[in-house]
């Protein structure tokens, strides 16, 4: 007997695969529906042995809470990064900082990388290839430290907390 993981290497992808499709055909007919359903099958299956081990979640809760604080903050970057544009007497202070990884895992260390770059005016542009260190370009940084301590408590932890 074949067991299901062998079949269905990511249950979660073929059932959002299979969604897109009915989606782009904007159809729910039963032929579109095989189709799709074969596609959500085969696309993980034939492609599931060039990804990296899926992440396991500690701290589901967490993991709810800290996506929550993200849209907040991307929310609030918005603002702050519109006020900078439209404001004529305000000077931006843009500026690279070097921050330290706590982070070993490279999943999370690319979460954080995107988290970072998700919230406007900010955007990370590098990781060291010892991995130890993501160089961050900053729109408008008062202080450097503060920037780092920030990133550090909103979304470094929690995400070392979540995965790690």
């Amino acid at each position: 007997m074949i067991q299901p993981r062998s079949w269905l290497p990511t249950p979660l992808l073929s059932i959002l695969l299979l969604i897109v499709w009915l989606l782009m055909v904007r159809s729910l007919a039963f032929g579109h529906f095989l189709l799709g359903g074969a596609l959500a099958v085969a696309i993980p299956l034939a492609t599931h042995r060039f990804w990296d081990a899926q992440p396991h979640i500690q701290k589901p809760g967490l993991l709810l809470r800290f996506t929550l604080r993200l849209l907040g903050d991307i929310v609030i970057a918005n603002l702050h990064v519109a006020w900078l544009i439209i404001n004529p007497w305000r000077r931006m202070r843009p500026h690279f900082i070097e921050y330290p990884l706590m982070l070993e895992d490279r999943f999370t260390i690319t979460l954080l990388a995107n988290t970072i770059s998700l919230t406007p005016g900010t955007v990370s542009t590098n990781l060291r290839l010892d991995g130890r260190s993501l160089l961050i370009h900053a729109l408008d940084v008062e202080d450097d430290d503060a920037l780092v301590t920030t990133i550090r408590e909103r979304y470094e932890r929690p995400l070392k907390e979540i995965y790690e």
